[in-house]
């Protein structure tokens, strides 16, 4: 081969390669596990925060979802960032009982009437010492609600207290099942994602779920008799493994703390706002029962409402937690909260 020829092609080969030398690997690659589906506007919105902290980082860290119970079931979620079978997951508190008794003062009857409103609550009582001892074993990013959560049954409809008795309900945490057996109704203790097959198969009658999970598990094909109640509203969190973040050299720490606290809570919490007016206009549009929240069913199920929160907080009461106190700080904040969202 003449030398023209050779340095022709040689020339062609770093052309072909130049691209390659100029792409960095990450510093550190995070697994960041949740429960939603992939295809979900749940799963997008913790993509745009993974992906904006990569970008953040100019591409030092990097983040690998991985959706749909596929690296960690939900329920084991958070001991799995213990672990560090993940480095970051998204789960829901009220998935590991009895750990965040304090937190889930949030969830009681009347305390969240939108995600906005509710995240702004939680990220705040977190933020000022009052739960933040109930993470001790994680590095919390920021914690957040969902909207209110209502019930949904297949072909049986619910207006008044007594209607719920006998009924097999799937139950999202302790406290709502509570609220069930307080209505002699059946609590059923089952992830979201599960529940789709559950209803269509008949192994529960309904679920007490919030609007947006009724539009992303798709429970509006099996559902078909909606009551809203504002029975309670679920907490969820975006945590890391503390060894991980400890690790990571400061400028790092620095990136993940920026993508903490109140303004990425809000960014979640529109997304599931969001998501509940849109799987309130599709059931609409499917001529779907709905039995809206007036002030007759409110009349009706305040009684067993009050006595749940009056017994779950007593309860961490006689276990020696502040629970009243985080309750009045909590409703304290929800009113300013709403004033804000």
């Amino acid at each position: 081969m003449n030398f023209k020829k050779w340095a022709s092609l040689t020339a062609a080969t770093y052309a072909l390669l130049a691209p390659l030398n100029l792409v960095h690997a990450a510093d550190v690659t995070l697994r960041l596990a949740h429960p939603w589906p992939g295809n979900s506007d749940i799963s997008k919105g913790l993509s745009a925060w993974a992906d904006s902290l990569t970008t953040a980082s100019d591409g030092r860290i990097d983040v690998e979802l991985y959706p749909a119970q596929t690296l960690s079931k939900a329920a084991k979620s958070y001991d799995a960032v213990i672990s560090q079978i993940a480095d970051v997951a998204a789960s829901v508190q009220g998935y590991t009982a009895n750990r965040f008794l304090l937190t889930q003062v949030v969830e009681l009857p009347g305390v969240v009437d939108t995600a906005a409103q509710g995240s702004c609550v939680l990220q705040q009582l977190y933020d000022e010492g009052d739960i933040k001892d109930e993470y001790q074993d994680t590095h919390v990013l920021f914690v957040w609600t969902n909207g209110p959560g209502h019930l949904h049954l297949k072909g049986k409809s619910v207006k008044k207290p007594e209607d719920m008795a006998g009924l097999r309900i799937r139950r999202p945490t302790t406290i709502v099942g509570q609220l069930l057996e307080e209505l002699e109704a059946q609590p059923v203790g089952m992830p979201a994602p599960d529940t789709y097959q559950s209803l269509q198969r008949g192994v529960i009658d309904g679920v007490a779920m919030s609007w947006d999970g009724v539009k992303v598990f798709r429970l509006n094909e099996v559902a078909d008799h909606h009551t809203e109640l504002n029975l309670y509203s679920l907490s969820f969190m975006l945590t890391m493994n503390k060894r991980v973040y400890e690790s990571l050299p400061a400028d790092l720490q620095d990136i993940i703390d920026q993508h903490s606290g109140h303004k990425w809570s809000q960014f979640m919490a529109n997304i599931f706002d969001d998501l509940d007016r849109q799987s309130v206009q599709e059931v609409t549009a499917m001529k779907q029962t709905i039995t809206h929240f007036n002030d007759e069913i409110k009349a009706a199920w305040k009684p067993v409402l009050d006595s749940v929160t009056a017994s779950y907080l007593s309860e961490l009461e006689n276990k020696g937690m502040p629970g009243r106190q985080v309750y009045n700080r909590a409703m304290k904040l929800s009113a300013g909260c709403n004033n804000k969202t």
